[in-house]
């Protein structure tokens, strides 16, 4: 069962500063049927983030809506199924968009930054690398990054999804102590509550897997947006693994952000309801969270079951040798990632396909299938040319379970 409890004893302390990401929907920036702004909504989000960064804290935002901005703005009712109409539409709402939040920061004299992100632009080592120290430094200026998906140019090959992966993502990128996803319910809960009155608020989660068998997360997001609950569990997945506390909360008061974060600026019976996900105790290195998230999947690698005996340990303490591989899918090259994936014959005698680790191979998949089928021990014999010992270093390998 779910476990619910009291969330009051879970908070850190607040003495120093912290590092907010705060993700804010679509549904909470437009009106759904008309697309015009909810000004009221934006003016909350932003006098909150000026609080808090009053209160010493960091904020990055992370921000929706740049399609329905743009309906509005082209005076278009629905969102087309282009993806090149749906390209043009955000180009027009982006600037739009970041022209009302730079209206609103600059009231109280903040200056904000935009950064438009696509999975590729992290796919490249030092492009992860110059998007984390550019995040760095505007913080340490005291700008307030505004990060959206660049969806003028996004494919699905290198589309994050959703904005609640991208804050994830996000969040990753800076160390950040809380991710906010704000969204149209004050928590999550074990079903729809408009439609169950049987619904209940899951307060704390420490296991997310185990959750996700327990409560009921099917309901879409919204016709302008992308998520829905089921994205926020993956995003919190993403961001607990970053060693990040991840809570969802109320998009139409984000004034709550301030007791959530510090229980003694209110008397602890008032704390707003909302989910809390706990931060792993051993977060991800910072290079193995971005093999896992940052880099695209290129593959497959189905591995022998004697490779789960570091994965069991909670280390992968090998490199990965040809003589582990049983079968390679898909067409890659070298330097690029890889799933590894071992094969278990479950209860129902059917064969369940378990993904533990995903990392960045020496050899294309034209090399490694050749090195297999000519039963070689050693590289250099199968392919007449050896690039490296073995097909994956363990330290370019993250592990997934």
């Amino acid at each position: 069962m779910v476990v619910y409890r009291n969330v009051q004893n879970t908070h850190r302390p607040t003495t120093a500063s912290l590092t907010l990401v705060i993700k804010v929907g679509t549904s909470s920036i437009c009106d759904e049927a008309s697309h015009y702004p909810l000004l009221g909504n934006l003016s909350r989000i932003v006098e909150t983030i000026i609080k808090l960064k009053k209160l010493g804290h960091r904020v990055v935002l992370v921000t929706s809506a740049a399609v329905g901005t743009g309906l509005r703005r082209l005076n278009m009712v629905e969102k087309p199924k282009k993806l090149s109409s749906i390209q043009a539409i955000a180009a027009v709402g982006q600037g739009r968009l970041m022209s009302m939040y730079d209206d609103l920061f600059d009231q109280f004299n903040q200056p904000v930054a935009q950064i438009l992100l696509t999975r590729n632009d992290l796919a490249d080592r030092s492009q992860y690398l110059n998007a984390v120290n550019c995040l760095e430094e505007l913080l340490d200026m005291g700008v307030v990054p505004i990060v959206n998906e660049n969806d003028s140019i996004s494919v699905k090959e290198i589309k994050f999804g959703d904005n609640d992966t991208l804050s994830a993502i996000t969040a990753g990128m800076v160390k950040a102590d809380y991710l906010f996803l704000m969204t149209d319910v004050d928590c999550l809960y074990t079903d729809n509550p408009r439609s169950n009155p049987e619904a209940r608020p899951v307060l704390v989660c420490e296991d997310i897997e185990r959750l996700k068998n327990q409560v009921n997360v099917s309901t879409q997001g919204s016709s302008l947006g992308t998520g829905g609950m089921i994205t926020k569990l993956v995003a919190a997945d993403l961001a607990t693994a970053a060693g990040v506390t991840t809570i969802i909360a109320r998009g139409a008061v984000p004034e709550n952000i301030l007791p959530i974060i510090d229980p003694s600026v209110s008397d602890p019976k008032n704390i707003p309801l909302h989910t809390r996900f706990v931060a792993k105790p051993q977060p991800l290195v910072d290079r193995k969270w971005w093999i896992l998230h940052g880099l695209h999947t290129a593959g497959t690698v189905y591995v022998e079951s004697d490779m789960t005996d570091a994965i069991h340990n909670g280390q992968v303490e090998n490199d990965l040798l040809v003589s582990s591989i049983s079968k390679v899918e898909g067409t890659f090259v070298e330097h690029q990632a890889v799933r590894l994936v071992v094969q278990h014959n479950n209860n129902q005698g059917l064969i369940d396909n378990i993904t533990i680790a995903k990392g960045i191979v020496n050899y294309s998949s034209a090399e490694i299938m050749r090195i297999m089928l000519s039963k070689q021990s050693n590289i250099d014999d199968s392919l007449g040319y050896k690039d490296a010992n073995c097909i994956i270093n363990r330290d370019n390998m993250a592990i997934s379970l």
